[in-house]
């Protein structure tokens, strides 16, 4: 019984693309183009070494942004509630535990958070006065 080999081309569509990039002139006025890498670049495991080119890039890992608005949110809502303004009041908290749901979902395993309760809003009201 004959064997069938037939493999379909390899094809890195990424590798055309910035091929075909470079060939329209995208990569002729790059920042630090013909200038040496830092030897910092060079250093550490691949992951490090992702990590350090995208905050040199300013990239802010989603988690990051969620975490931040998460905290805006809970301040946001503890000065409601200081200003006595409860319309709505769990509504918001469900919106924001949803939110801690989605975060938690994709940061580091250390860095996952609690949902937020109402005496969560009074210990920020606590810490703040």
């Amino acid at each position: 019984m004959k064997e069938d080999n037939f493999q379909e081309p390899y094809n890195d569509l990424m590798s055309d693309i910035i091929k075909k990039h470079a060939e329209e002139g995208g990569m002729d006025n790059l920042p630090g183009k013909g200038k040496p890498l830092s030897p910092d670049y060079f250093s550490g495991d691949t992951l490090q070494h992702f990590q350090r080119i995208a905050k040199d890039a300013g990239y802010k890992p989603h988690w990051l942004i969620l975490q931040q608005e998460i905290r805006e949110d809970v301040h946001l809502l503890a000065d409601f509630y200081k200003a006595d303004i409860t319309l709505d009041l769990e509504k918001r908290l469900e919106k924001i535990n949803e939110k801690v749901y989605k975060y938690n979902r994709i940061c580091p395993r250390p860095m996952q958070k609690g949902h937020v309760s109402l005496d969560t809003i009074k210990n920020v009201l606590k810490r703040s006065e």
